[in-house]
């Protein structure tokens, strides 16, 4: 028999998710956010359940690209970060990949590539996250300059929401709405602004921020079923969980008071304990830094982390699961145990336990294609 840890993917919870970010933005074309392989789902198995039905993807970098278009997949496929020398642009070309301008060099490098047919150009203000992005100035000069570029194919104006997950009354509402209004106004500035489309959405603004939807969206997490917020949030709440990381019991040890558990010694039994120990640990994607009661599910009933996390194995005191045995199904997180609720326990978010899942098996399943 085989290691239990299995990673579950639900392709039906995942366009479930995609069906619910176009009934929150009908007037948008959607481009689905399959970076880092789709946050860990699997970037191609991803693509393939949403050819039919995502407007474009979207990746970091042209190795992710290259991967979907040779698995097959054949929609729009923006490079979120543009390309890294002017080289990559003769890839994007023959891939047919649409990159991001962010910067001047970027700028110039396309202004200055001899493609054989028109390249498309996704172009990039800096609105206030302020890490890639043209100024408004830049921003501006940029764009009349790419209109007048003989192989422009169609542009579209982005930016990027940095406290979109803070709704409400606030710093971070007061930090989106400023983003929002700088967005429209470098857009204004342009000598043609209703023709450029524009993108600006991510995940929680797509839940949370109908003002920003504007022409393009662009799910990311809220793809595989996490929520954005910190906080419970009606929309998010529709959301189903696509990835379910599981494993097993398979051992149970009888502790008395004072006894410690794993490296370091620490967790220190406080009464007479049962200890069952899990087949799944930091090799595999489980966070090491995951403190004492964080939460597991035992065969559906929730029971508290105990001790430091192993690379093969972890540790959950079963004192008031009698009943629990070798063999007893574990949920790290997915269907029954929310990932955003392990994420806060262990000082982390979804997006990092999603992407650090590894070497354990992976069951896919596809059960109906439900609206």
């Amino acid at each position: 028999m085989s290691r239990p840890a299995r990673c579950r993917i639900d392709l039906a919870a995942l366009r479930h998710n995609l069906r619910l970010a176009r009934r929150l933005a009908p007037g948008a074309r959607l481009a689905a956010v399959v970076k880092a392989n789709a946050y860990g789902h699997g970037a191609v198995r991803v693509a393939r359940a949403l050819a039919g039905e995502a407007d474009a993807f979207a990746v970091a970098c042209m190795e992710e690209a290259l991967e979907l278009r040779e698995s097959g997949i054949e929609r729009p496929i923006v490079l979120l970060e543009g390309v890294f020398s002017p080289d990559e642009l003769a890839l994007a070309e023959h891939a047919a990949l649409t990159p991001v301008v962010h910067s001047r060099a970027q700028l110039e490098w396309f202004l200055a590539a001899r493609p054989r047919r028109p390249l498309d150009c996704w172009l990039k203000l800096d609105s206030g996250m302020h890490r890639l992005g043209l100024t408004p100035r830049e921003f501006i000069e940029a764009e009349a300059r790419l209109r007048d570029c003989a192989h422009l194919g169609q542009l579209v104006a982005m930016s990027h929401l940095a406290r979109a997950d803070e709704p409400g009354e606030g710093e971070g509402e007061g930090a989106t709405r400023r983003q929002i209004a700088d967005f429209r106004a470098a857009l204004a500035g342009c000598d043609l602004p209703a023709s450029l489309p524009a993108s600006l959405a991510n995940s929680a603004a797509i839940l949370a921020w109908p003002e920003a939807h504007a022409d393009w969206v662009r799910p990311g997490l809220m793809l595989y079923g996490a929520s954005p917020f910190a906080e419970p949030h009606p929309q998010a709440a529709k959301l189903r969980p696509v990835m379910t990381l599981e494993s097993t019991l398979v051992a149970v040890r009888e502790l008395a008071p004072g006894e410690r558990v794993g490296y370091g010694g620490r967790f220190c039994c406080a009464r007479p304990t049962r200890l069952g120990v899990v087949a799944i640990g930091y090799a595999d994607g489980y966070p090491r830094h995951a403190p004492d009661g964080a939460p597991l599910l035992v065969e559906g009933r929730l029971a508290p982390l105990a001790g430091r996390v192993s690379m093969d194995m972890l540790t959950v005191d079963l004192t008031d699961l009698p009943e629990a045995g070798p063999g007893a199904r574990v949920e790290l997180w997915g269907a029954g145990l929310d990932v955003g609720r392990v994420a806060a326990a262990s000082g982390t978010i979804a997006y990092q336990l999603y992407c650090a899942v590894s070497r354990v098996a992976v069951e896919v399943r596809d059960d109906s294609d439900d609206q």
